[in-house]
């Protein structure tokens, strides 16, 4: 492959998550001194493109060689980088995904949808609103257009492959958004996450000292938990940093995708991105325990098996940290032991009671103001009491634990959602519908 290509191998793999910008840098100067040599064969040979990866990286080029014979090698080059004709504007001043990015960042937005027989949509404050009155629906060859606008070769031939496609959005100047590019009836669809580039501290977020206390562990398991959209990435984001800063170990973060970057302060920071970096989450773990890690990151606890790796690793001298889509301490732990066989979940019980540290389930309330979301958190901490409901499969009583624990940092999501509504928070309608017990809430209706 001619090595004229190698900027757009470097620069697609790493806006791919392929490799980092340390390896991109590495490989430039190693390339710098080893001319005629291409950066695909390169990058192969040092096992940092899987085949996959490497196969559709030589067929993008293939085809650029192939449309653009005859002209010179670097014309061809151009026809392969990011970046397409430019498409009609769906509305003045909306002629790439990046405007309606932008946009969205002013108006502070958490999400972005784009959408046949819709108009471009924003969440703001968690529910979903036109971006702007009077915009008309989108038509398919508008996202069509979008889509094609921003994607790479390499991506654009993938989506078509898997019909789909998951990856993080790197702009200059305005950060990172966790994308989702789908084929539906219509056309295709694209929604985009916001990610805060920036990661806040503990204390920037308010959060809870016990927290902090559960960052300090050097083996167990610890579980962030929520529905999707509550804050579980910022608040696991925090965590790390936290450890980051304050230890000096390894850190090894399992995403899809890759949101919050981590630089090292005080740790060692590796990050690895599920079917970029590797096939599965479970995968990941398996490779992780042999990486000399301190502290694992599991973005999800989705299967069976990565449940199972993840408790094994936090029983063998880790600090593991995890999310699952879970509302409740009690239903978190229903939800990892119901993941089990019958015939194991005796010998299960047992491990969780020994290395769980504790359980965070959260939520994000709008608030009464209508001005942004408030946090409402349950925190459960495994002290002994908590541990013998665990091995006795009476999770069903840790409520009454929690309630009556408040002096280990303990709180049940009722009395989050109470001291909210007491504060004037959050109004008595939004209390209502997110607590569990009804009746505390009734009095506060009109």
């Amino acid at each position: 492959m001619p090595s004229v290509y190698n900027d757009y191998v470097l620069s697609t793999s790493l806006a791919q998550g392929w490799i980092s910008a340390e390896q991109q840098s590495a490989a430039a100067h190693a390339l710098s001194q080893l001319p005629g040599v291409s950066a695909l064969d390169f990058l192969h040979e040092q096992q940092l493109l899987t085949s996959a990866q490497y196969d559709l990286l030589r067929e993008a080029i293939a085809d650029a060689q192939a449309s653009h014979a005859g002209e010179t090698a670097s014309s061809a080059t151009s026809q392969v980088t990011v970046g397409h004709t430019a498409v009609e504007p769906f509305a003045e001043g909306f002629a790439h995904v990046n405007d309606f990015l932008r946009y969205a960042q002013q108006l502070g937005a958490s999400d972005v949808h784009l959408g046949v027989s819709a108009p471009p949509l924003a969440r703001l404050h968690g529910r979903l609103q036109p971006m702007w009155a009077g915009v008309p629906n989108m038509e398919a060859r508008h996202t069509e257009s979008l889509i094609r606008g921003f994607l790479t070769d390499v991506q654009w031939k993938l989506l078509h492959e898997q019909r789909y496609l998951e990856f993080s959005y790197s702009v200059e100047g305005m950060g990172r958004f966790r994308t989702s590019v789908i084929h539906q009836r219509k056309g295709l669809d694209a929604v985009f996450r916001i990610v805060n580039s920036t990661v806040k501290s503990m204390d920037e977020l308010g959060l809870p000292n016990v927290l902090k206390t559960l960052t300090k562990y050097h083996n167990g398991l610890v579980l962030i938990t929520g529905p999707v959209g509550s804050g579980k990435s910022t608040t696991m984001a925090a965590m790390i940093d936290e450890v980051n800063r304050e230890r000096r170990d390894h850190i090894i973060t399992l995403e899809d995708p890759i949101e919050y970057l981590f630089d090292s302060k005080g740790c060692q920071v590796t990050q690895r991105e599920v079917h970029t970096h590797t096939e599965s989450f479970a995968a990941a773990l398996r490779g992780a325990l042999r990486e000399d890690p301190d502290v694992i990151m599991v973005g999800e606890m989705r299967d069976l098996e990565t449940i199972q790796l993840a408790i094994t690793a936090s029983e063998t001298g880790h600090l593991v940290l995890g999310t699952l889509h879970t509302s409740s301490a009690a239903r978190t732990l229903d939800r990892v032991l119901d993941a089990f066989p019958i015939e194991q979940q005796s010998q299960i019980r047992v491990m969780v009671a020994e290395s769980l540290r504790g359980i965070v389930s959260q939520q994000l309330v709008p608030k009464a103001d209508g001005n942004g979301r408030a946090l409402a958190m349950e925190i459960l901490i495994n002290v002994p009491a908590v541990a013998s409901l665990i091995r006795d499969a009476k999770t069903f009583m840790l409520p009454g634990v929690m309630q009556t624990g408040k002096r280990h940092g303990m709180r049940l999501m009722d009395d989050a959602l109470l001291d909210l509504l007491n504060q004037g928070i959050i109004s008595p309608d939004e209390a209502f519908d997110r607590g569990d017990q009804k009746r505390l809430f009734e009095p506060y209706l009109k």
